[in-house]
């Protein structure tokens, strides 16, 4: 019999370090070399620094406020290069956040992240999802009023339990419909609570009709 997966048998991480505060960058450094399954691959000061040939998937942990390329320009040339910026920032205005996502950024996090949300958010962004911080999650939910494109944190699994429970679902129909277990569906469910907010199924419709995931005359 085939014992479960630990942390330690997931592939590598490799992560690379852009930040010019030298304490936080250590700090940053620290955290990640005692982080399994995470490999450093540099700690730069800017992206002047910053080598320009790197392996496709690096993810980079990446200052908005830095001397030279800053803000959604940095992000921008990070995502050129193949890379996966995961930015935290002491910046957490909503433009700033819109800013470098809109730049391709595949993470967002302030800089009173905790250690455990940090390697939270590396673990979804390697996995090819996005992570935004739940104190920065309404400003990406919302979009802007000009009726820009949302952008959802929820992960592609998750949109599909979410759009499951707005169509009128069962919590087992949902198992049913995607060959899940109802716990793993209900741990799917508390997720998108977490993520969106809502907790009432009702408010959670409401919610997937915003996000374009169901029609309001869809509904049943």
């Amino acid at each position: 019999m085939t014992s479960p997966s630990g942390p330690h048998d997931l592939p590598a991480v490799r992560v690379a370090v852009v930040e010019d505060h030298p304490l936080y960058a250590e700090a940053l450094r620290t955290t990640l070399l005692s982080t399994p399954n995470v490999e450093v691959e540099g700690v730069y000061g800017s992206l002047r620094e910053f080598p320009l040939q790197v392996e496709p998937g690096l993810v980079v942990l990446l200052d908005l406020g830095l001397p030279g390329l800053r803000g959604a320009q940095a992000v921008a040339y990070l995502v050129g290069h193949g890379c996966i910026p995961l930015v935290i920032s002491a910046q957490g205005e909503r433009q700033d956040v819109l800013s470098a996502m809109d730049a391709g950024a595949r993470g967002y996090l302030t800089k009173d992240a905790s250690v455990e949300q940090l390697r939270e958010a590396l673990r979804v962004v390697a996995a090819g999802h996005t992570y935004i911080s739940p104190t920065l999650a309404s400003y990406v939910l919302t979009g802007e009023r000009s009726g820009r494109p949302v952008t959802s944190p929820l992960t592609d699994r998750e949109r599909e339990v979410l759009t499951l429970v707005a169509a009128g679902e069962t919590d087992q129909d949902i198992a049913d419909q995607l060959r899940l277990s109802v716990r793993t569906v209900r741990s799917y469910l508390e997720r998108v609570r977490e993520k969106t907010g809502h907790r009432r199924r009702p408010d959670l419709t409401r919610y997937a009709i915003a996000e374009g995931l169901l029609t309001a005359s869809g509904q049943d």
